[in-house]
């Protein structure tokens, strides 16, 4: 029950886990925190900037006003300078910079201290907005989320940049816009879990915001029906000037912001709080001798929507916040700097309305002032859809769309030309920081499947063995985790953790490892990125994963093989571990039911030897429980596209089928296909990775007069660059598989030939196998161990005699040669030699030699 327990607690723990599962969950975290933090600084700006605006009809403004700045500054600069100097400025740029992977701090104290300056500068009467801090407060909540539940660095971008566009969402009661600002100006991402993650998690910051906080953005609460806008066609002229001056506009802000960081911090040797404070003096000056209606900054774009002011007010109002919004943020004082566009916008499109209300009478300014909010914005931020979409959520106009679309296009391609960097980029650009379009290692992770750079050689255990077997099969490898098959499936992994804690759960040896092994592991499939890998591995605070197909095992990726990829990169040999375009092309294809745990393949090209070939191919895959994968290549011409060349197949498909009836006759699942290719090797090598072969079994002509190659063009190719074991078999006109001789020289090409043996004998209903070591001439005895082991190893798996010849030569491929004569082998069976190449030139290869020289059928396995 137990155990049942266990499973089903994996189970329920990993579906609600999975990546993008999880991600919505983190998703409506980020947004409902974002939403309430957004809440707690309009809430406390809101009153805050009433308990001044009240204090200023009690006592005089001329006091009042300069005097709440002045402290409301040096305490706001305080808080920064002594906790978190990070949270200077708007943070937009910041958020952006991390985003990009440039290594700055964003976290939960920065987010707390950003609250509390931004309410003291805001609340003190500055002309910033509280955008920016909700931006970089909701980012920063959402990487704080991303450490303490760990995961890839991927992934924690997306979620910081969902937080950012629930902040700005949650500013401005408009979720869309929000989603928008991340996609076209912070992040650049449009995947699916980008795009789901910051609609959710804007959407719910919206829901918060709109429910519980302050409505000082949203114009929806204007009564504007005295206002009512329109859109003539006459009026389009008005509105591309309004675009053209809003992109001036727009250009002139930036390079002023830029100017007055530089004053400040050249020119003014002051602490960041009296910088802030002095600044905050000076706004509550200009805002005393200014009427009472600039006193409220909301108020005053308001004012402007409605058109209570006229073309002298909105004069005013450009040029004096024009003025002291550059001369605020250039102090440092954290703040946004969106909403005073819209301010500025708003006023610059009155008083172009105005001017077109005195010359054709034929709209009121207030149509302007919504439109020109766009245009600033769209030339400031450089993002031009966020303009349209954002003004369009506060007023919710359907008549505002098309000179929306108008001003914005034409105001961001009049700034674009003159300077393609936003705002953000500057300020960013202007601390040093240079964000550059390269992929970074998570864009290289991402274009590389775990079938590129997984292990497909893995070392498993099988369910049914004991606790002491598995504890020996940890002591003999290198390998901290084993994969647990039952039937060729995965079925659980074991790890020397769990080896460690049997002594507290009290099991005999003799207990098998399904009780101590963890059910159903975490598994990716061939096709998943190395990116969706780390993150599993991240997740689940995982070593390694097995890499299934089904249920089936066809390879493990380990941290150390994606560090592999990662030094690569850095190393500049890029080339090595991207995938590569297909070389073949795949015309026929039949799939049998994936019931084996593993894949033989064999090459098809001649009708004399297939047959001799598959029933090899059948013996093999019987004994290891396997299936067999046919392949037919059509070479066409190098001229020709191999997806766009004619072939015939009717001889190709009448071999195929031969292959499938035999199949059928064995009970063995039989895979077939066609390719057609410029290039045998490639197309061997696509098949062995497309379809996670194991084993190639080939016919091989035993020789090779091409220039430079050991055994031939394609079969060098093949062996060293298949991941998988290679069988050749030079096939002689006997097809005789009774007598078999296998010299032996104690490498893993000649154990793999041995374990390979009792399959091939299975072909002859009473071998006899011949097992000979050559030793170099000595008066001492020769050190038998190795053939006494391998006799002992064959005697209980082949049901024929067995036999051990230690033999005293100078030539390998001789004494070879000469065993076989003696004996009348009918097969010789090797493990490929790894002589030096100076040996190979001087002697030849010993295998192409003995094959050459020799009349019998000759097998060479190289693993």
């Amino acid at each position: 029950m137990l155990a049942r327990g266990k499973i089903l607690w994996l189970r329920l723990s990993r579906q609600l886990l999975r990546p993008r599962r999880l991600a919505f969950v983190e998703a409506c975290i980020i947004g409902l925190v974002s939403g309430l933090a957004a809440v707690l600084l309009g809430q406390a700006v809101d009153w805050a900037g009433a308990w001044r605006v009240h204090l200023s009809y009690i006592w005089p403004a001329y006091l009042v006003l300069p005097g709440i700045g002045l402290v409301g500054g040096i305490l706001a600069g305080w808080l920064v300078e002594r906790f978190a100097p990070e949270a200077s400025g708007s943070g937009m740029s910041e958020v952006k910079a991390v985003l990009a992977r440039v290594p700055m701090p964003l976290n939960l104290r920065i987010a707390l201290v950003k609250l509390v300056s931004a309410t003291l500068v805001l609340g003190s009467g500055m002309p910033l907005g509280r955008e920016g801090p909700t931006v970089q407060i909701g980012a920063a909540l959402a990487n704080q989320l991303s450490n303490w539940v760990p995961t890839s660095p991927e992934h924690r971008r997306q979620l910081i940049a969902a937080g950012a566009g629930a902040g700005l969402a949650a500013a401005f009661n408009a979720p869309i816009a929000g989603v928008l600002f991340v996609v076209e100006e912070l992040l650049q991402d449009v995947s699916g879990i980008t795009l789901g993650t910051a609609i959710l998690a804007s959407f719910i910051a919206s829901v918060i915001s709109r429910l519980y906080g302050s409505h000082s953005l949203d114009l929806n609460h204007l009564d504007l029906s005295f206002s009512h806008t329109t859109f003539f066609a006459q009026e389009i002229p008005f509105y591309l000037i309004l675009g053209v001056l809003g992109g001036l506009i727009g250009i002139l802000f930036n390079k002023s912001i830029l100017a007055s960081l530089a004053i400040n911090r050249r020119l003014l040797n002051l602490s960041l709080p009296w910088r802030i404070g002095i600044v905050g003096l000076v706004t509550g000056v200009a805002i005393a001798l200014l009427p009472i209606t600039f006193r409220n900054n909301a108020g005053l774009r308001e004012i402007l929507l409605v058109g209570s002011g006229n073309w002298l007010f909105a004069a005013i109002a450009l040029l004096v916040q024009f003025t002291l919004i550059i001369l605020t943020y250039g102090s440092g004082a954290p703040g946004g700097l969106l909403v005073p566009t819209l301010v500025l916008g708003a006023a610059l499109g009155y008083l172009v309305g105005a001017a077109e209300q005195s010359l054709l009478g034929m709209s009121a300014a207030t149509t302007y002032a919504h439109v020109g909010m766009a245009a600033l914005f769209s030339a400031v931020s450089k993002v031009p859809i966020t303009a349209v979409v954002i003004v369009f959520e506060m007023t919710t106009d359907f008549n505002l769309v098309l000179p929306l679309m108008i001003v914005s296009v034409i105001a961001y391609l009049v700034a674009e030309k003159i300077d393609p960097r936003s705002l953000y980029d500057l300020l960013l650009e202007w601390k040093g920081i240079h964000i550059t379009k390269e992929p970074g290692t998570e864009g290289i992770l991402a274009q590389i499947s775990a079938a590129d750079v997984m292990q497909r050689r893995v070392e498993t255990l099988s369910s049914q063995m004991s606790i002491d077997e598995a504890v020996q099969a940890f002591s003999d490898s290198h390998h901290r985790n084993f994969p647990i098959l039952e039937k060729g499936k995965v079925v659980g992994i074991v790890t020397q953790k769990d080896l460690v804690n049997l002594a507290s759960q009290q099991l005999s040896g003799n207990t098998t490892i399904s009780q101590i092994m963890t059910p159903e592991p975490v598994t990716a499939s061939p096709t998943a990125t190395l990116a969706y890998v780390l993150h599993i591995l991240n997740r689940y605070h995982l070593s390694c994963l097995p890499v299934t197909e089904g249920r089936k095992l066809v390879g493990i990726i380990t941290r150390s093989d994606i560090i592999r990829v990662e030094a690569e990169r850095l190393n500049g040999n890029t080339q090595q571990i991207e995938s590569k375009s297909a070389t073949s092309y795949v015309i026929y294809q039949t799939r049998a039911p994936a019931t084996g745990k593993g894949r033989l393949l064999v090459p098809l090209s001649h009708p004399q030897t297939a047959e001799t070939l598959l029933e090899m191919a059948g013996a093999i895959a019987k004994a290891n429980n396997y299936e067999i994968e046919c392949l037919q290549v059509i070479i066409v011409p190098s001229n020709r596209i191999p997806s766009e060349t004619p072939v015939q197949i009717t001889k190709s498909l009448e071999l195929l089928q031969k292959a499938i009836l035999l199949g059928e006759k064995w009970r063995i699942p039989v895979h077939t296909q066609i390719r057609v290719t410029h290039n045998v090797a490639g197309a061997i090598l696509e098949t062995v990775k497309d379809r996670h072969i194991d084993l190639v079994l080939m016919g091989w002509k035993g020789t090779t007069s091409t220039p430079g190659r050991v055994f031939s063009r394609v079969v060098d190719t093949i062996i060293r660059q298949a991941g998988c074991d290679v069988v050749l078999a030079k096939l002689d006109d006997k097809r005789a598989f009774d007598r078999w001789l296998l010299p032996m020289a104690g490498g893993p090409n000649s154990s793999q030939a041995i374990r390979l043996l009792p399959a091939l004998a299975s072909l002859s209903k009473s071998p006899q196998i011949n097992l000979c070591q050559i030793f170099q001439p000595t008066k001492s005895l020769p050190d038998t161990t190795l053939l006494d082991k391998s006799v002992h190893f064959l005697q209980r798996r082949v049901k024929g005699k067995v036999v051990a010849t230690p033999v005293q030569a100078n030539s390998v491929s001789e004494a070879v040669l000469e065993c076989a004569q003696q004996d009348n082998s009918d097969v010789i069976v090797l493990g490929a030699s790894r002589e030096s190449l100076l040996q190979q030139v001087i002697q030849g290869n010993i295998a192409e030699n003995i094959s050459r020289k020799s009349n019998c059928t000759v097998i060479m396995v190289k693993t």
